[in-house]
Parts: C-alpha cells; structure tokens; sequence
C-alpha cells in the first residue's frame, strides 16, 4: 500500500496496514537547534525519515516520483517588499501583501512570505482601508490569468494521473482572505459597521476560489483540497457560531459543492485555537478533515470523536508542550490519543509546527513512540 493510499484509507476511516508517520515539522530555529544537537546540516532525505532511522525504525520509507503543479492564489502583481525604517531592535516593513508590520531586526520581509520562522510582529497598516483600495486590489485577482494554474512538462502530468503521493489545492479560506485584506480587528468590526462591503469582499472571494478550483480540477482532480482559515482564539472562536454560519457558511458549501461533484474525497480545513463551536459547522459545509487540534487551545480530540463521530476526521493533536518535557510525558500524551487513533480518521502529529524548545532526542524518542502506534515499529 502507497502512500497516498494509506493517507486516503486513514482519513475516510478504512482499514489500513500503515498511518502515514507525520511527527511534524519545525521552522529554521528548531532546525539549527537540532543541527548542534545531531541532525546533519546537509542531509540526504527528509528530517522525518532521519529521526524514524535514529529510533531504530527499518521498514522501507516511502519516495514516490513525484511532480511540479503551480497554482497560485496569491496577488498579481504583489506589492513590493521594503524595509521603510530601522530601529534599535526592529524594523518596520512592507510585505508582499502590502501590510505595513514591525518585526525583530533579526528577520526580513522574506520571513513574512515564506514562514521560514516563528515571526512576532506588530501590526501597523493593512493594504484595504477604503473602497478604494478595495477596488485596486480586486484587479490583483483574476482567476483567468494564465499563470496561475501550470503543469510543467507531459512527464509531470503523467506523474500526477499515477501518483503514489497525497496530491491536492491549497487556497486562503474566507475569514483568513479578508483578515489579510483588512486586518483582523477591522475585519471584526466591519461585520456590524459595514456589512455590505464585507459581503462583497466574500462574494468576490467565493468566485475567485471557484473559478481557479474548477480550472485546477480540469487539469487533475486531486485527493484533497486544503483550506487555510485561522479564525479561533485560545477558548472561543473569533466570530460568533452564528455570525460564521451567517457570512461563512455559504462560500465553505459552494467549494464543498464543487469538490463533491468533482468526486474529491478530502475537504479540509485548518484552524489554530479552539475549534470545537467551529466543527459542527464545518461539517455542515462538507468538509470531513480538519487540523491541527491545539491542545493549549482546550481542544481533547479524544471528546470531539465522542461528540462529532465519524463525521470529522484529524490530523494533529499531539501536544508539543509535552514533546519539549520528553521521556514518559510522551508515552502519556500519545497514549491519551491512543484511542482516536485506534478508531481511525486520525493521523497524529504535533499540533503545530514544532517549536525550538523540542530537543533533538526528545524529537527522535517522540517518533520512535509514534512509529509504535501507527504501524511503524
């Protein structure tokens, strides 16, 4: 059984011999903390597959040929990235988006396009504060524009029709687009101050998201379509249930329309923060998958599969503030999700990206539990 195979069975809750093995991922700090602790800097294969071997794990790993598809979300033209002042300790920049943000002077607006790194930053400008900048930036989005959709080569094309990888389209959800657009309190407000506008933005971007899927779809039709939509904080989402079933709700359905008719199995969505008002409402729209779980968050996946059943299915959901403690705190925490994984529809990882305070063995011996749990050891 292949990888996407395996990735397919898990998530749509049928048999398989193998979860796929997802520990996670860290940005640039946590990789040159493992690098003085272990990992090699120039390594022939992924992190993952270093640390399953470092654990002992032996089973063949999984290298599927794979190919090059661009589909392209973002602006055209972006805005030009510039550091506009150097302070003491920060710089104030503008990003591709066309924010104006302060961060440390240790990153670079490079940070801000390709999340190298965990970035604080302090908000100062979002690109659409009038209809009038409403009206420049829907110029920057035309979901005809030839570029945005391109399949390199016939031999990639062939690639994907025998794909043996998890393959599928990734676009900004509704309440992240316009948080980029507005900025998240004036986002916030403007659903009670200028509920007309926000309704045009989200008409616009229910189009645009549907037009490049369905152009995507003619070319191949994935295993998965991906949804980026932040919008929950540590107890609470940021808009009330009602309030996103009111302005959400409809553009989740219309793409969840397009991805059934289009026979496309996974439909799903990532949230930080606590998403368990969230969940009943996407399953209303039709996705069946969401992540990353955040237990910081006040997220037990383990009381959402008794709540939600086989309705919803996770990937996530181990908590990262036990990997950082190591030893026993791991063998608890994964055993505190043992049942879900048991159940199925669930592929456990770090519910985040892994931060810097992970030590390298304690990332190694992390895995090495995890490969226990899914088949891997």
């Amino acid at each position: 059984m292949n990888l996407r195979e395996s990735t397919l069975n898990v998530l749509q809750f049928r048999k398989t011999d193998l979860i796929p093995l997802e520990p996670g991922y860290g940005r640039k700090s946590t990789i040159e903390r493992w690098q003085k602790e272990g990992l090699p800097k120039n390594l022939n294969g992924s992190i993952t597959e270093y640390a399953y071997r470092q654990a002992g794990g032996t089973l063949e790993w999984p290298k599927p040929e794979r190919a090059t598809f661009h589909l392209n979300e973002r602006m055209i033209p972006q805005f030009e990235e510039k550091i506009l002042e150097i302070k003491e300790d920060s710089i104030v920049v503008r990003d591709w988006k066309g924010n104006i943000c302060e961060i440390g002077k240790e990153f670079s607006p490079e940070y801000l396009r390709n999340a190298i790194d965990f970035v604080t930053r302090r908000w100062i400008k979002c690109p659409v504060e009038s209809r009038e900048d409403w009206e420049d930036m829907k110029c920057r989005y035309n979901p005809d524009e030839t570029s945005r959709i391109v399949i390199p080569t016939e031999e990639d094309f062939a690639i994907l029709r025998r794909r043996e990888y998890f393959f599928g389209f990734h676009f900004s959800g509704p309440f992240w687009q316009l948080r980029e657009w507005l900025g998240f309190e004036k986002l916030c407000t403007m659903f009670y101050d200028d509920p007309i506008l926000i309704g045009e933005m989200l008409d616009f971007w229910n189009y645009y998201v549907a037009t490049l899927l369905r152009r995507a779809i003619e070319k191949i039709v994935p295993d998965y379509v991906y949804i980026s939509e932040d919008m929950a904080y540590k107890c609470f989402s940021m808009i009330s249930p009602e309030m996103t079933r009111k302005y959400l709700l409809p553009v989740w359905k219309n793409w969840g329309e397009i991805i059934r008719n289009a026979e496309i199995p996974i439909y799903a969505i990532d949230s930080d923060g606590f998403i368990g008002e969230l969940i009943p409402i996407w399953i209303d729209a039709g996705i069946n998958v969401c992540e990353p779980i955040e237990v910081a968050a006040g997220n037990d996946i383990c009381a959402f599969r008794k709540k939600f059943g086989k309705n919803m299915a996770y990937r996530g959901g181990v908590d990262k503030r036990e990997i950082a403690k190591g030893g026993n705190f791991i063998e608890k925490e994964i055993e505190r999700i043992r049942p879900v994984i048991d159940d199925g529809g669930f592929i456990p990882s770090c519910d985040h990206g892994v931060p810097a305070d992970v030590s390298w063995s304690n990332f190694v011996h992390y895995t090495k539990v995890l490969a226990k749990v899914t088949g891997w050891m």
